[in-house]
């Protein structure tokens, strides 16, 4: 069984993982760090990149910056999620404010915005604020 591909969202290392694992808590063969769970990740741009272009399950980023009223307020709902879509989408965040770069490569017009990868490609996009049922809804949807 080859299993699914994970990128680790510390070292960036792209990890394989049984299907059937994913709400198992798996690893990084490499940096020991969780591959899964319930807690949203803050990543860089390269990370992002590896992920969004390797990953099997669903990536969801939230493009936001620390200045944004209606980011701040989305937030919490943004962590429920993660904690809803254990091993069904890994949900992580990209502060725009640091990397203004990556901003403007994933054309990020305005904030929050979520953009959805899979398979190697964008497959979604929604800007504004969001309560957590609906990006729960929104993410099955990729």
């Amino acid at each position: 069984m080859a299993g699914l591909k994970l990128t680790c969202l510390d070292c960036g290392q792209v990890n394989r993982v049984p299907a059937e694992r994913l709400s198992a808590d798996p690893k990084c063969g490499t940096c020991g760090a969780r591959l899964t769970g319930t807690k949203v990740s803050e990543v860089d741009p390269a990370i992002l990149q590896k992920a969004a272009r390797n990953d099997d399950i669903p990536l969801v980023v939230d493009f936001w910056a620390p200045w944004c009223g209606p980011c701040r307020m989305m937030a919490p709902e943004f962590a429920r999620a993660a904690t809803q879509l254990n091993g069904q989408a890994r949900l992580v965040k990209l502060n725009t404010q640091d990397h203004q770069a990556a901003g403007a490569k994933y054309g990020i017009r305005g904030i929050p915005t979520m953009v959805a990868f899979a398979g190697g490609k964008e497959r979604r996009r929604q800007s504004g604020a969001q309560r957590s049922t609906d990006i729960v809804n929104w993410a099955k949807a990729v």
